[in-house]
């Protein structure tokens, strides 16, 4: 092969080379540009299934408890975030039994329940029903609106009673300089005032963040 022969065959196969390297080129960013447009797309379409996972772990309402938190809020004339949110501090929507007795997603104590039972006139109630999710919300709703009527409807001293006991309430709530409001800082018990504080805290949550579910607008 003559030297001009040789020189156009090496310039045919540079030619051809910078030919594939430009079409790899373009391919490259053609696909660049079909993954970015498709991590866009699922990101819009994903995100409200991201923002509703997120929200359900951190503050969980399961839609087969919306209904009857519903339900025993109008009965028992609650507000339904507060139920709601008594749950979340209690069990966060997980039945179990403690180990002191205390049962379901409202921790019910027996004896209360044996109690409120009495009190409602209840006459085929067995502390056994108190792990069926409707019936532990429903002692749980009564109980709270009882405290409620007991302590002036004042939800601190109620939502103080639930975790610590109506006694002890009593006693802190009478030991106040005559005229002073009762609030969470004069609760003495840490375990309670962390416990009230964070039920008010859920409940403003709730009925900001489940509004629809818990009834408050369609």
């Amino acid at each position: 092969m003559s030297v001009v022969g040789r020189a156009g065959a090496t310039t045919g196969r540079r030619y051809e080379e910078a030919r594939r390297r430009t079409v790899r080129r373009r391919r490259l960013r053609w696909g660049s540009a079909a993954i970015l447009a498709i991590l866009i797309i699922a990101a819009i379409i994903g995100l409200p299934l991201i923002k509703k996972g997120i929200q359900e772990l951190t503050l969980p309402l399961p839609s087969e408890y919306q209904g009857i938190i519903r339900e025993q809020a109008a009965d028992k004339k609650l507000d339904p975030a507060l139920i709601a949110a008594v749950i979340y501090a209690e069990t966060r929507f997980r039945p179990r039994t403690s180990s002191t007795g205390a049962e379901g997603l409202m921790q019910m104590e027996p004896a209360t329940a044996l109690f409120l039972a009495h009190k409602s006139g209840a006459t085929t109630f067995t502390t056994a029903d108190l792990g069926t999710p409707e019936v532990n919300i429903a002692y749980g709703s009564y109980y709270l609106r009882y405290l409620l009527n007991e302590f002036g409807h004042n939800e601190v001293l109620a939502l103080a009673a639930y975790n610590g006991g109506e006694t002890n309430v009593q006693r802190w709530e009478s030991s106040l300089p005559s005229g002073q409001s009762f609030a969470v800082s004069d609760i003495p018990f840490p375990q309670t005032r962390a416990y009230v504080s964070k039920v008010l805290s859920a409940q403003r949550d709730y009925r900001r963040k489940y509004a629809v579910q818990l009834g408050y607008r369609q």
